[in-house]
């Protein structure tokens, strides 16, 4: 079977709406985009990729206001450039001059079931094939085995997930139904200079919402 289950849970989230330019609001659920940088936090590899098929959502959507220090700005890419071709150069970041309090609107108490479909890539090679990575993903899930911790939406917002064998075995999503309205599919690279941002409309029906593929999500 090439279509995974996962459960995730944390205690806060922000999935953040690219409308917002300043103050961070988070989507009312977790988007595909960040529900596949889980499964990938589990097991990545050029010669794979992930798909969101559904998203199961398991508990009420509940809100938080909170403010939080951030950096104001990023080390210039022409000053890694610069540094990489001499040698030497000023990469540091000195958070207390750079310091910004910005408030945002989160998720808390939050938990989903995620259901992926694993595929693979141009990039892969003679001695790939699905039944080895199902098999390398369904240990590493099952033993809380990650490459890097996986998050919700910010890495400050880490979570705990578990692997679902028999998804039908688990309880029911809630019996909230609702239009969540435009929400970011993922991005497009086929164009790797000029990535594009796809969209599609989220239905939540009792509770779980069907992801389409990446080619139906609206540019």
């Amino acid at each position: 079977m090439n279509t995974h289950c996962i459960e995730v849970r944390g205690d806060f989230a922000c999935f953040t709406r690219p409308e917002m330019k300043v103050e961070r609001v988070s989507y009312d659920i977790i988007t595909p985009s960040a529900a596949r940088a889980v499964f990938e936090a589990i097991l990545w590899k050029p010669a794979i990729a992930w798909q969101i098929n559904r998203i199961e959502v398991l508990k009420p959507v509940q809100w938080i206001n909170l403010r939080r220090n951030e950096v104001g700005k990023v080390i210039p890419m022409n000053s890694v450039t610069s540094a990489m071709k001499n040698g030497t150069g000023e990469l540091a970041l000195y958070v207390e001059d750079e310091r910004q309090q910005r408030a945002g609107l989160f998720l808390r108490d939050v938990a989903y079931r995620l259901h992926a479909t694993l595929h693979m890539t141009a990039k892969a090679g003679a001695d790939d094939n699905l039944g080895k990575f199902n098999a390398m993903f369904v240990r590493r899930a099952e033993n809380g085995q990650c490459i890097n911790q996986p998050y919700l939406g910010t890495r400050e917002f880490s979570c705990q997930f578990r692997y679902i064998a028999q998804a039908a075995e688990e309880p029911n999503a809630i019996t909230e139904s609702a239009d969540l309205g435009w929400m970011l599919h993922d991005m497009d690279f086929s164009d790797p200079v000029n990535p594009q941002p796809r969209f599609f409309r989220a239905q939540m029906k009792v509770g779980v919402v069907e992801v389409p593929p990446s080619k139906e999500a609206m540019a």
